[in-house]
Protein backbone atom coordinates (compact mmCIF):
# COMPACT_ATOMS: atom_id res chain seq x y z
CA UNK A 1 0.00 0.00 0.00
CA UNK A 2 3.15 2.33 0.91
CA UNK A 3 4.24 1.69 -2.72
CA UNK A 4 1.18 2.78 -4.79
CA UNK A 5 0.70 5.90 -2.97
CA UNK A 6 2.83 7.87 -5.01
CA UNK A 7 1.48 6.07 -7.82
CA UNK A 8 -1.83 7.05 -7.39
CA UNK A 9 -0.48 10.74 -6.53
CA UNK A 10 1.21 10.86 -9.97
CA UNK A 11 -1.96 9.71 -11.65
CA UNK A 12 -4.46 11.96 -9.95
CA UNK A 13 -1.53 14.88 -10.80
CA UNK A 14 -2.03 13.49 -14.77
CA UNK A 15 -6.04 13.22 -14.89
CA UNK A 16 -6.31 16.72 -13.15
CA UNK A 17 -3.67 18.62 -15.84
CA UNK A 18 -4.23 17.12 -18.72
CA UNK A 19 -7.12 18.90 -19.76
CA UNK A 20 -5.80 22.06 -19.36
CA UNK A 21 -2.82 21.20 -20.98
CA UNK A 22 -4.56 19.79 -23.93
CA UNK A 23 -6.81 23.26 -23.92
CA UNK A 24 -3.60 24.75 -24.13
CA UNK A 25 -2.03 22.76 -26.81
CA UNK A 26 -5.13 23.52 -29.08
CA UNK A 27 -5.06 27.07 -28.30
CA UNK A 28 -0.99 27.02 -29.00
CA UNK A 29 -1.97 24.88 -32.64
CA UNK A 30 -4.52 27.42 -33.45
CA UNK A 31 -2.55 30.21 -32.93
CA UNK A 32 0.38 28.99 -35.50
CA UNK A 33 -2.19 28.40 -38.34
CA UNK A 34 -1.57 32.11 -39.76
CA UNK A 35 1.01 33.49 -37.30
CA UNK A 36 2.79 34.99 -40.42
CA UNK A 37 -0.40 36.85 -41.44
CA UNK A 38 -1.48 40.69 -40.64
CA UNK A 39 -4.77 38.91 -39.93
CA UNK A 40 -7.20 35.76 -41.10
CA UNK A 41 -10.18 34.25 -39.94
CA UNK A 42 -11.60 30.87 -40.71
CA UNK A 43 -15.26 30.06 -40.67
CA UNK A 44 -17.73 27.13 -41.63
CA UNK A 45 -19.51 28.21 -45.03
CA UNK A 46 -23.29 27.72 -44.07
CA UNK A 47 -23.30 28.38 -40.36
CA UNK A 48 -21.15 31.18 -40.61
CA UNK A 49 -19.29 29.86 -37.01
CA UNK A 50 -16.08 30.95 -36.61
CA UNK A 51 -13.09 28.78 -36.07
CA UNK A 52 -10.56 30.61 -36.08
CA UNK A 53 -9.81 34.31 -35.56
CA UNK A 54 -6.61 36.50 -35.60
CA UNK A 55 -7.16 40.29 -36.03
CA UNK A 56 -9.97 39.64 -38.16
CA UNK A 57 -11.66 43.02 -37.96
CA UNK A 58 -8.57 45.44 -38.59
CA UNK A 59 -8.99 47.64 -41.60
CA UNK A 60 -6.56 46.24 -44.29
CA UNK A 61 -6.34 46.83 -48.02
CA UNK A 62 -7.92 43.85 -49.87
CA UNK A 63 -6.84 44.36 -53.11
CA UNK A 64 -8.63 42.31 -55.89
CA UNK A 65 -10.18 40.64 -53.17
CA UNK A 66 -12.09 43.44 -53.70
CA UNK A 67 -13.67 41.59 -56.73
CA UNK A 68 -15.74 38.94 -54.34
CA UNK A 69 -18.31 41.94 -54.04
CA UNK A 70 -17.96 42.57 -57.38
CA UNK A 71 -18.78 38.95 -58.57
CA UNK A 72 -21.04 38.80 -55.72
CA UNK A 73 -23.48 41.65 -57.53
CA UNK A 74 -23.20 40.02 -61.08
CA UNK A 75 -24.38 36.82 -59.25
CA UNK A 76 -27.10 38.41 -57.91
CA UNK A 77 -28.44 40.47 -60.98
CA UNK A 78 -27.75 36.13 -63.00
CA UNK A 79 -30.17 35.38 -60.75
CA UNK A 80 -32.70 37.96 -60.52
CA UNK A 81 -32.92 37.41 -64.21
CA UNK A 82 -31.66 41.49 -64.23
CA UNK A 83 -28.87 39.92 -67.32
CA UNK A 84 -28.16 36.90 -68.55
CA UNK A 85 -25.24 34.79 -68.94
CA UNK A 86 -25.26 35.11 -73.11
CA UNK A 87 -25.66 39.07 -72.75
CA UNK A 88 -23.18 40.86 -74.82
CA UNK A 89 -21.10 43.43 -72.82
CA UNK A 90 -19.47 46.39 -74.45
CA UNK A 91 -15.99 47.75 -73.22
CA UNK A 92 -16.21 51.04 -72.88
CA UNK A 93 -12.29 52.72 -73.36
CA UNK A 94 -12.48 53.72 -69.67
CA UNK A 95 -12.29 49.80 -68.73
CA UNK A 96 -9.76 49.00 -71.48
CA UNK A 97 -7.54 51.71 -70.20
CA UNK A 98 -7.58 49.60 -66.60
CA UNK A 99 -3.93 48.63 -65.35
CA UNK A 100 -2.69 46.09 -63.09
CA UNK A 101 -4.39 42.89 -64.35
CA UNK A 102 -6.25 42.78 -66.70
CA UNK A 103 -7.51 40.09 -69.99
CA UNK A 104 -6.31 43.13 -72.51
CA UNK A 105 -9.94 44.39 -73.69
CA UNK A 106 -10.31 46.54 -76.01
CA UNK A 107 -12.55 49.79 -76.79
CA UNK A 108 -15.88 48.64 -78.18
CA UNK A 109 -14.61 44.58 -77.93
CA UNK A 110 -17.45 42.54 -76.86
CA UNK A 111 -17.69 39.60 -74.54
CA UNK A 112 -20.48 37.54 -73.19
CA UNK A 113 -21.15 37.97 -69.27
CA UNK A 114 -20.23 34.51 -69.27
CA UNK A 115 -16.58 35.20 -70.87
CA UNK A 116 -16.02 38.57 -68.48
CA UNK A 117 -17.27 36.65 -65.66
CA UNK A 118 -14.37 33.96 -66.74
CA UNK A 119 -11.82 36.46 -66.87
CA UNK A 120 -12.50 38.39 -63.41
CA UNK A 121 -13.04 34.90 -61.39
CA UNK A 122 -9.94 33.33 -63.25
CA UNK A 123 -7.37 36.00 -64.85
CA UNK A 124 -8.33 38.83 -61.58
CA UNK A 125 -9.09 40.99 -64.58
CA UNK A 126 -9.91 44.23 -63.93
CA UNK A 127 -11.08 45.91 -67.17
CA UNK A 128 -13.72 43.17 -67.02
CA UNK A 129 -14.21 43.92 -63.94
CA UNK A 130 -15.37 47.93 -64.60
CA UNK A 131 -16.81 46.76 -68.10
CA UNK A 132 -19.39 44.26 -65.81
CA UNK A 133 -19.84 47.46 -63.69
CA UNK A 134 -20.94 49.73 -66.11
CA UNK A 135 -23.33 46.90 -67.87
CA UNK A 136 -24.93 46.56 -64.79
CA UNK A 137 -25.20 50.04 -63.13
CA UNK A 138 -24.60 52.37 -66.25
CA UNK A 139 -21.08 53.53 -64.09
CA UNK A 140 -18.48 52.28 -62.00
CA UNK A 141 -18.95 54.79 -59.47
CA UNK A 142 -23.18 53.86 -59.52
CA UNK A 143 -21.81 50.25 -59.10
CA UNK A 144 -19.26 51.33 -56.28
CA UNK A 145 -22.47 52.85 -54.49
CA UNK A 146 -24.30 49.31 -54.71
CA UNK A 147 -21.35 47.30 -53.54
CA UNK A 148 -21.31 49.79 -50.41
CA UNK A 149 -24.95 49.14 -50.15
CA UNK A 150 -24.70 45.32 -49.95
CA UNK A 151 -21.82 45.65 -47.33
CA UNK A 152 -24.11 47.74 -44.79
CA UNK A 153 -27.27 45.22 -46.10
CA UNK A 154 -24.94 42.48 -44.72
CA UNK A 155 -23.99 44.01 -41.56
CA UNK A 156 -20.38 44.77 -42.63
CA UNK A 157 -19.02 47.67 -40.43
CA UNK A 158 -15.52 47.77 -41.46
CA UNK A 159 -15.42 47.56 -45.09
CA UNK A 160 -15.53 51.03 -47.75
CA UNK A 161 -15.29 50.51 -51.50
CA UNK A 162 -14.12 52.93 -53.80
CA UNK A 163 -13.73 50.78 -57.19
CA UNK A 164 -14.63 47.31 -58.35
CA UNK A 165 -11.01 46.41 -58.53
CA UNK A 166 -9.30 46.52 -55.74
CA UNK A 167 -6.55 48.86 -57.04
CA UNK A 168 -4.79 51.47 -54.41
CA UNK A 169 -7.43 53.95 -53.15
CA UNK A 170 -7.75 55.88 -50.32
CA UNK A 171 -10.38 55.14 -48.55
CA UNK A 172 -10.65 51.85 -49.83
CA UNK A 173 -10.59 48.82 -46.96
CA UNK A 174 -11.88 45.77 -45.46
CA UNK A 175 -11.46 43.14 -42.80
CA UNK A 176 -10.78 39.46 -43.11
CA UNK A 177 -14.13 38.74 -40.86
CA UNK A 178 -16.00 41.37 -43.81
CA UNK A 179 -14.54 39.60 -46.55
CA UNK A 180 -15.39 36.02 -45.49
CA UNK A 181 -19.01 37.05 -45.22
CA UNK A 182 -18.72 38.51 -48.94
CA UNK A 183 -17.79 34.86 -49.77
CA UNK A 184 -20.01 33.30 -47.89
CA UNK A 185 -22.98 35.12 -49.56
CA UNK A 186 -21.09 34.79 -53.35
CA UNK A 187 -20.86 30.96 -52.04
CA UNK A 188 -25.31 30.61 -52.13
CA UNK A 189 -24.81 31.20 -55.76
CA UNK A 190 -23.40 27.53 -56.99
CA UNK A 191 -22.60 28.16 -60.59
CA UNK A 192 -20.04 30.61 -59.24
CA UNK A 193 -17.74 27.38 -58.65
CA UNK A 194 -17.80 27.14 -62.19
CA UNK A 195 -15.84 29.94 -62.73
CA UNK A 196 -13.67 30.15 -59.63
CA UNK A 197 -12.95 26.89 -59.29
CA UNK A 198 -11.32 26.49 -62.79
CA UNK A 199 -7.69 26.37 -63.06
CA UNK A 200 -7.19 27.47 -66.45
CA UNK A 201 -9.38 28.43 -69.49
CA UNK A 202 -9.49 30.32 -72.73
CA UNK A 203 -10.35 33.31 -73.79
CA UNK A 204 -11.00 34.79 -77.80
CA UNK A 205 -10.69 30.42 -78.17
CA UNK A 206 -12.45 31.17 -82.40
CA UNK A 207 -9.86 33.72 -83.13
CA UNK A 208 -6.63 34.69 -83.53
CA UNK A 209 -6.27 36.59 -80.12
CA UNK A 210 -6.76 33.50 -78.19
CA UNK A 211 -6.00 34.52 -74.48
CA UNK A 212 -4.70 31.42 -72.05
CA UNK A 213 -5.80 32.16 -68.69
CA UNK A 214 -4.18 30.47 -65.52
CA UNK A 215 -6.32 30.93 -62.30
CA UNK A 216 -4.25 33.29 -59.51
CA UNK A 217 -5.36 30.96 -56.60
CA UNK A 218 -2.82 28.04 -57.18
CA UNK A 219 -4.62 26.12 -54.21
CA UNK A 220 -7.39 25.60 -56.50
CA UNK A 221 -5.32 22.74 -58.43
CA UNK A 222 -2.82 22.12 -55.09
CA UNK A 223 -5.75 21.49 -52.43
CA UNK A 224 -8.66 18.71 -52.86
CA UNK A 225 -11.74 20.54 -52.72
CA UNK A 226 -10.52 24.01 -52.85
CA UNK A 227 -12.78 26.06 -55.43
CA UNK A 228 -12.45 29.54 -54.58
CA UNK A 229 -12.82 32.09 -54.37
CA UNK A 230 -10.27 35.41 -54.93
CA UNK A 231 -6.59 36.15 -54.32
CA UNK A 232 -5.20 39.77 -54.07
CA UNK A 233 -1.94 41.46 -54.28
CA UNK A 234 -0.62 44.99 -54.38
CA UNK A 235 2.73 46.58 -52.50
CA UNK A 236 0.30 48.25 -49.83
CA UNK A 237 -1.58 45.12 -49.36
CA UNK A 238 0.90 42.37 -49.91
CA UNK A 239 -0.34 38.93 -50.29
CA UNK A 240 -3.97 37.67 -49.83
CA UNK A 241 -6.59 35.06 -50.56
CA UNK A 242 -10.14 34.55 -49.65
CA UNK A 243 -10.15 30.67 -50.11
CA UNK A 244 -13.25 28.42 -50.11
CA UNK A 245 -12.95 24.31 -49.53
CA UNK A 246 -15.41 21.73 -49.46
CA UNK A 247 -14.92 18.38 -48.29
CA UNK A 248 -18.35 16.23 -47.96
CA UNK A 249 -20.67 18.28 -46.43
CA UNK A 250 -18.65 20.96 -44.99
CA UNK A 251 -18.02 24.09 -46.98
CA UNK A 252 -14.81 26.47 -45.11
CA UNK A 253 -14.08 29.53 -45.92
CA UNK A 254 -10.55 30.57 -45.04
CA UNK A 255 -9.09 34.48 -45.18
CA UNK A 256 -5.75 35.56 -44.78
CA UNK A 257 -4.71 39.61 -45.19
CA UNK A 258 -0.87 40.61 -45.59
CA UNK A 259 1.47 37.16 -46.22
CA UNK A 260 4.62 38.36 -47.24
CA UNK A 261 4.98 35.79 -49.91
CA UNK A 262 2.51 33.67 -52.14
CA UNK A 263 3.93 30.66 -50.29
CA UNK A 264 3.30 31.68 -47.27
CA UNK A 265 -0.30 33.07 -48.11
CA UNK A 266 -0.71 29.67 -49.36
CA UNK A 267 0.78 27.85 -46.60
CA UNK A 268 -1.37 29.38 -43.95
CA UNK A 269 -4.70 29.28 -45.85
CA UNK A 270 -3.47 25.19 -46.00
CA UNK A 271 -3.03 24.71 -42.28
CA UNK A 272 -6.65 26.99 -42.04
CA UNK A 273 -7.93 24.35 -44.12
CA UNK A 274 -6.22 21.10 -42.63
CA UNK A 275 -7.27 22.46 -39.27
CA UNK A 276 -11.16 23.13 -39.90
CA UNK A 277 -11.44 19.13 -42.06
CA UNK A 278 -9.89 17.15 -39.25
CA UNK A 279 -11.42 18.90 -35.92
CA UNK A 280 -14.89 19.50 -37.33
CA UNK A 281 -18.22 18.54 -39.25
CA UNK A 282 -21.22 19.35 -40.30
CA UNK A 283 -24.78 18.26 -40.17
CA UNK A 284 -26.72 19.51 -43.33
CA UNK A 285 -30.38 21.19 -42.11
CA UNK A 286 -31.89 22.73 -45.03
CA UNK A 287 -30.99 23.38 -49.05
CA UNK A 288 -31.30 26.48 -50.14
CA UNK A 289 -34.38 27.63 -51.70
CA UNK A 290 -36.28 24.83 -49.99
CA UNK A 291 -39.74 25.40 -48.59
CA UNK A 292 -40.07 26.03 -45.17
CA UNK A 293 -43.57 27.72 -44.62
CA UNK A 294 -46.16 30.19 -46.90
CA UNK A 295 -47.38 33.36 -44.83
CA UNK A 296 -50.75 35.63 -45.92
CA UNK A 297 -50.07 38.20 -48.71
CA UNK A 298 -52.86 41.01 -48.21
CA UNK A 299 -54.67 41.83 -51.71
CA UNK A 300 -52.09 39.19 -53.62
CA UNK A 301 -52.61 36.90 -56.80
CA UNK A 302 -52.50 34.22 -54.29
CA UNK A 303 -54.01 34.31 -50.42
CA UNK A 304 -50.22 32.80 -49.69
CA UNK A 305 -46.85 32.89 -50.67
CA UNK A 306 -43.82 30.00 -49.74
CA UNK A 307 -41.24 31.13 -47.68
CA UNK A 308 -38.11 29.60 -48.39
CA UNK A 309 -34.33 29.30 -47.43
CA UNK A 310 -31.97 32.33 -48.24
CA UNK A 311 -29.31 29.90 -48.44
CA UNK A 312 -27.90 26.12 -47.29
CA UNK A 313 -28.22 25.93 -43.83
CA UNK A 314 -25.90 23.32 -41.68
CA UNK A 315 -25.02 23.20 -37.87
CA UNK A 316 -21.36 23.06 -36.80
CA UNK A 317 -19.55 20.87 -33.98
CA UNK A 318 -16.56 19.33 -32.74
CA UNK A 319 -16.16 15.85 -34.52
CA UNK A 320 -17.95 13.47 -31.92
CA UNK A 321 -20.73 15.68 -31.16
CA UNK A 322 -24.50 15.25 -32.17
CA UNK A 323 -27.06 17.73 -32.94
CA UNK A 324 -29.58 15.64 -31.76
CA UNK A 325 -33.18 17.57 -30.10
CA UNK A 326 -32.56 20.39 -32.66
CA UNK A 327 -35.82 22.06 -32.73
CA UNK A 328 -37.05 24.52 -35.43
CA UNK A 329 -38.58 28.02 -34.47
CA UNK A 330 -40.32 30.50 -37.48
CA UNK A 331 -40.93 33.74 -36.77
CA UNK A 332 -42.65 35.39 -39.36
CA UNK A 333 -43.56 38.98 -41.18
CA UNK A 334 -46.90 40.07 -40.12
CA UNK A 335 -49.60 42.59 -42.39
CA UNK A 336 -47.41 41.62 -45.86
CA UNK A 337 -49.26 43.09 -48.64
CA UNK A 338 -48.56 42.87 -52.87
CA UNK A 339 -46.81 42.94 -54.52
CA UNK A 340 -44.36 41.32 -53.09
CA UNK A 341 -40.75 40.72 -55.03
CA UNK A 342 -39.05 36.99 -55.22
CA UNK A 343 -36.20 37.44 -52.42
CA UNK A 344 -38.08 39.78 -50.13
CA UNK A 345 -36.90 38.54 -46.48
CA UNK A 346 -39.96 37.57 -44.86
CA UNK A 347 -39.21 35.72 -42.16
CA UNK A 348 -36.30 34.01 -40.17
CA UNK A 349 -35.53 30.75 -39.40
CA UNK A 350 -34.66 30.08 -36.04
CA UNK A 351 -32.59 27.08 -34.64
CA UNK A 352 -32.18 25.98 -31.36
CA UNK A 353 -30.88 22.96 -28.64
CA UNK A 354 -31.77 23.31 -25.27
CA UNK A 355 -33.33 26.60 -25.21
CA UNK A 356 -30.15 28.01 -26.96
CA UNK A 357 -30.14 29.24 -30.33
CA UNK A 358 -27.79 27.77 -32.69
CA UNK A 359 -28.36 29.52 -35.94
CA UNK A 360 -31.05 31.92 -37.18
CA UNK A 361 -31.32 32.73 -41.09
CA UNK A 362 -33.77 35.12 -43.18
CA UNK A 363 -36.46 33.34 -45.01
CA UNK A 364 -37.52 34.89 -48.50
CA UNK A 365 -40.39 34.70 -50.90
CA UNK A 366 -40.44 31.83 -53.43
CA UNK A 367 -41.57 34.51 -56.30
CA UNK A 368 -43.23 37.17 -57.53
CA UNK A 369 -46.74 38.09 -56.41
CA UNK A 370 -48.18 40.99 -57.47
CA UNK A 371 -51.62 42.69 -56.66
CA UNK A 372 -54.45 40.72 -57.51
CA UNK A 373 -57.10 42.14 -60.28
CA UNK A 374 -60.66 44.17 -58.54
CA UNK A 375 -62.63 41.38 -59.94
CA UNK A 376 -60.33 38.66 -58.38
CA UNK A 377 -60.55 40.31 -55.16
CA UNK A 378 -64.36 40.92 -55.27
CA UNK A 379 -64.68 36.95 -56.05
CA UNK A 380 -62.31 36.29 -52.86
CA UNK A 381 -64.64 38.60 -50.48
CA UNK A 382 -67.67 37.03 -51.53
CA UNK A 383 -65.76 33.12 -50.98
CA UNK A 384 -64.57 34.65 -47.60
CA UNK A 385 -68.48 36.43 -46.94
CA UNK A 386 -70.17 32.88 -47.55
CA UNK A 387 -67.52 30.69 -45.40
CA UNK A 388 -68.27 32.93 -42.68
CA UNK A 389 -72.22 32.34 -43.00
CA UNK A 390 -72.17 28.82 -43.41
Amino acid sequence: MKHLLPKLLIFMIILLTAPSAFAEQTKQNTSELAHEAKSAVLLERDSGKVMYDKNSHEKLPPASMTKVMTMLLIMEALDEGKIKMKDKVRTSEYAASMGGSQIFLEPGEEMTVEEMLKGIAIGSGNDASVAMAEHIAGSEEEFVGRMNEKAAELGLKDTSFQNTTGLPEKGHYSTAYDMAIMAKELLKYDRITKFTGTYEGYLRENTDKKFWLVNTNRLVKFYPGVDGVKTGFTNEAKYCLTASAKKGNMRVIAVVFGASTPKERNGQITKMLDYAFSQYQTYPMYKRNQIISSVKVNKGQNKKINLVTSEPISLLTKKGENVESVKKEIKQKGDIHAPVRKGTELGTLILKKDGKVLQESPLVAEKDMDQAGTWTLFKRTISDWTKWNE
